[in-house]
């Protein structure tokens, strides 16, 4: 048997019907995990009776509770004909630009989801078991996929030598100058678009070349993981083979790679930084947050590098000293993980210098920086900002089968939520 590779199917895509929302633009959404909660829920939730957080984020008492309110909605947004299904499968290519006229593109489909051992779809950070069995919850109980997850590939030069790695990116161009189905432009100032390709020879020509490459989860983590464990509670063949991804070709299409920030909640700013004492240089910056973070990155060239905040200042934390390092990092990965800024943080700082759990109860993910700053001095908790880590590092992990320390990166622009969704009994 050949061996397989990225497999990706056209199928009946599940869109808002215009003329039954107020705008399109109010009914999407970012990703469920980069909705800050709860300020960021009731404003999308405000912005319209149907906007799509209503099903990815569903609000009750019980998580039960939540899985079958969002069931429900979405049966009732179908009947109603607010949410309507396309007429014929296919593949859809979806752009996003932003004011300073950066661009990406990618293709919308429904991939095979394969087992991790086929090394096609590479994970680059951990998962947390509880995100994966709530999303898991939601998915069974909609019977959808939701959004999409967001890949990556690097589409040069092809991995077959037969010329056809430049056949995606024509057609995404080509579709790109038709007429769209749909043209919104969100809240934060990104510009949508989205085509469908259903060209009998046009898919096949994109199926055939993606077959030869292999994808990195840029964003997504815990929804490949729950794809996973769903295509194994059910039959094959069947709908739950597959999930709804975003493929984007970063050699044509360079991704943004940002850090996700830290918020430790029960540790204030001034234990934080005591028990630094002997171990890092800190250093007191009374500057805005645009200055801290300049100073972030240039102290992030030189070696591990953090910004604490949460006091009305910043603290520029550096210079880990070498046999703390050599004493808490494990040294049975490559050097590149060891070094990693989100390795020391949880190695070194988390696990034995501030001994905090790392746990929902003790610590918030957030991937923008000045709400990290704010809820950390509102709260009188630490808030550790972090500098990003360069995409080829990640690739490289991943192909080396080292996961990165979890919500060590944030890929994007990221996909809108919202735009099309996929209906498994379609």
């Amino acid at each position: 048997m050949a061996p397989r590779g990225l497999e990706l199917t056209p199928f009946r895509g599940l869109r808002y019907d215009p003329d039954r929302v107020g705008s399109l633009a109010a009914v999407t959404s970012p990703p469920y995990d980069v909705v800050v909660r709860p300020d960021g829920l009731h404003h999308l939730q405000s912005a319209d009776p149907h906007n799509i957080v209503r099903l990815i984020l569903p609000e009750a008492g019980t998580p039960e509770a939540r899985n079958a309110q969002a069931a429900d909605t979405l049966r009732r947004w179908r009947a109603e004909g607010v949410l309507t299904a396309d007429p014929v499968p296919c593949l859809y290519v979806y752009e996003q630009r932003d004011g300073d006229g950066t661009v990406q593109r990618g293709i919308i489909g429904a991939l095979r989801v394969s087992d991790p051992d086929e090394r096609l779809v590479l994970p680059h950070e951990d998962v947390m078991p509880h995100i994966v069995a709530d999303r898991a919850d939601l998915m069974r109980a909609t019977s959808a996929n939701l959004e999409p997850l967001l890949l990556t590939y690097r589409g040069e030069g092809g991995d077959g030598g037969d010329g056809s790695a430049t056949v995606t990116a024509t057609l995404i161009e080509r579709a790109a100058e038709q007429r769209p189905l749909l043209a919104t432009t969100t809240e934060d100032g990104f510009h949508h678009r989205l085509w469908s390709v259903t060209d009998p020879a046009g898919l096949a020509a994109i199926q055939r070349e993606l077959a030869g490459h292999q994808a990195l989860i840029a964003d997504g983590h815990h929804r490949w993981a729950t794809y996973r464990r769903l295509r194994a509670e059910h039959p094959s063949p069947g709908p739950w083979d597959h999930g709804l991804v975003l493929l984007v070709d970063t050699a044509r299409y360079p991704l943004r790679v940002r850090a996700i920030h830290r918020l430790l909640h029960a540790l204030p700013v001034a234990d934080a930084s005591a028990a630094l004492d002997g171990l890092f240089r800190v250093r007191r910056l009374d500057v805005p947050l645009a200055e801290a973070m300049d100073a972030l990155g240039e102290a992030a060239s030189a070696g591990n590098a953090f910004l604490l905040a949460g006091d009305g200042a910043f603290h520029l934390v550096d210079r880990p000293d070498p046999e703390l390092l050599a004493r808490t990092v494990p040294a049975d990965r490559p050097a590149a993980w060891r070094t990693l800024d989100a390795t020391v943080l949880h190695a070194t700082l988390l696990d034995h210098v501030w001994r905090v759990p790392d746990s929902p109860a003790h610590i918030a993910y957030i991937h923008d920086t000045a709400a990290t700053v704010e809820k950390a001095e509102r709260d009188g908790g630490t808030a550790v900002l972090m500098h990003p880590v360069h995409e080829d590092v990640v690739r490289d992990l991943a192909r080396q089968g080292v996961t990165m320390p979890r919500k060590s990166t944030s890929f994007g622009p990221k996909p809108a939520s919202g735009l099309v969704l996929r209906a498994l009994d379609l």
